[in-house]
């Protein structure tokens, strides 16, 4: 094995990635390498565990991170019993506490886990098939979620619950923004924040993140970012948009009291500056912005919308049809559906760090073993000649946890195979094709009867305690 207590040099990062079928000539294998994470790492200075008799090297509190992160029980107590276990030490699981693991996992840098997530989002979108692409552009899926962290004084402090819920009855809340590939699913961008509060919400989060979008890039969104200013900063960066129009905006396809199509021209006035809106910022933003509007009547049984309304910077009808506009729109529904993977599958919609400091490395490396999975879904993929959304995210992040320690455990040439066996099954585990699918928003399965909690933890103790000590005194 090569995790080693007596050699930390032979802690190889490319143990790290062996359970992600990381073997030499399959597709996608240099979408991240170990020399990646050691240059990585070796450029944030991280170096903790250097000595003879040191147990938690980097690489080491990587992988164990990671399958921290993947596996059905998140606890540090399971985490660190399965790198107990893959060692096969012959040192009493006591003398390995919790603790020097935790320790040795806030060494590793946000940074370099931010690092390492985007640089296998932009490989996989750099090596995706044309048939991948919606007209050989890449194409961001954004929109938002939120996640709940441990009731401690600092994540209270920094991510405050909301004020609705009463003190000592809520749980501190995050906000996540995510820019997800339509065409890998893979995460491509990430901004995090209080859940309120100024400059708190999904516009103020996405604006971070337009900076790091490839020109000439599409944006689709829903209606929150239908907004002048976003639509025009993204247009000074080269990026087109595709959004629902706005609730507050009006648009009317009538002209003389007839109508005059589904698909028109329109230029919208640049408002007043808003509050958060520096004076440079909004006099480089220019006087008007031109969109097109599209009408789409909704027909579908069991849909809500009656009348979609698109707006797009893809100006040019005879290039993009309005028909591929709306539909592109359409398949703005996937981005929803990778939400659920990441809160549902992968368990993310209660983080488990005490501290912000930790919480946010618990979050990016939630999102890299969620890209490293995204990738084994598209090497099943290109191995099957079909689409990456059309693998399961579920199967493949099941059959990467199944084969964790046997394809860390074995030599190179054996992790090839057993990688190309795996892929090759994956590849069968196509989600279902079920267009225009209609589910009522409501459970079947009622809950336990549990009664809610109505007051702080310790004042209910405290007069359960009472109640007990009246009722031995009478």
């Amino acid at each position: 094995m090569s995790f080693s207590t007596t050699s930390p040099v032979a802690s190889p990062f490319a143990d790290v990635l062996a359970p992600f079928c990381q073997a030499e000539g399959l597709p996608f294998a240099e979408a991240l390498t170990a020399d990646d994470i050691a240059q990585a790492f070796a450029a944030e200075q991280v170096a903790f565990g250097q000595a003879a008799h040191s147990f938690w090297t980097p690489a080491l509190t990587l992988w164990t991170f990671l399958s921290q992160v993947l596996d059905g029980n998140k606890s540090c107590r399971a985490a660190v019993g399965r790198a107990v276990v893959a060692l096969a030490l012959a040192r009493p699981l006591e003398d390995l506490d919790t603790g020097n693991y935790c320790r040795a996992r806030a060494k590793l840098p946000a940074g370099v886990l931010r690092h390492l997530t985007l640089q296998v989002a932009q490989a996989l979108e750099d090596g995706a098939d044309a048939a991948w692409r919606w007209h050989g552009k890449q194409v961001h899926l954004v929109d938002a979620f939120t996640c709940t962290l441990p009731d401690t004084p600092t994540n209270q402090k920094a991510y405050p619950q909301p004020n609705t819920q009463k003190p000592g009855l809520g749980f501190p809340m995050l906000r996540v923004l995510v820019l997800l590939s339509l065409a890998t699913a893979a995460c491509q961008g990430l901004a995090f924040g209080p859940y309120q509060g100024k400059e708190t919400g999904e516009p103020a989060l996405f604006r971070q993140l337009v900076a790091q979008l490839t020109p000439s890039s599409v944006v689709v969104g829903d209606r929150i970012y239908c907004s002048y200013f976003e639509i025009a900063a993204l247009q000074q960066g080269g990026v087109q948009t595709v959004a629902r129009l706005h609730q507050c905006r009006t648009s009317s396809f009538r002209r003389d009291g007839k109508p005059r199509g589904t698909d028109q021209r329109a230029t919208w006035p640049k408002p007043e500056q808003p509050d958060w809106m520096d004076d440079a910022t909004y006099a480089a933003m220019p006087a008007t912005l031109e969109v097109r509007e599209i009408r789409k009547t909704i027909t579908i049984p069991g849909f809500r919308v009656q009348q979609l309304h698109v707006i797009t910077t893809l100006l040019d009808a005879s290039a993009y049809p309005e028909e591929e506009i709306t539909d592109l729109y359409h398949q703005r529904w996937h981005v929803e559906l990778d939400i659920r993977a990441i809160k549902a599958t992968l368990k993310m919609d209660e983080l488990r760090c005490l501290t912000p400091f930790l919480v946010e490395k618990e979050l990016w490396t939630h999102f890299l073993a969620y890209n490293l999975v995204r990738k084994v879904a598209a090497q099943a993929a290109a191995l099957r000649g079909v689409c990456p959304r059309q693998v399961s995210f579920a199967a493949s992040q099941q059959a990467v946890v199944a084969a964790w320690s046997k394809l860390t455990e074995a030599t190179a040439a054996d992790r090839r195979a057993m990688a190309e066996v795996l892929l090759r099954g994956l590849g069968k585990e196509k989600v279902g094709h079920r267009p225009n699918r209609c589910e009522p928003r409501q459970k079947k399965r009622r809950p336990k009867n549990l009664k809610l909690l109505t007051k702080p933890r310790a004042e209910a103790r405290a007069e359960l305690l009472a109640g007990q000590a009246a009722e031995r005194a009478a």
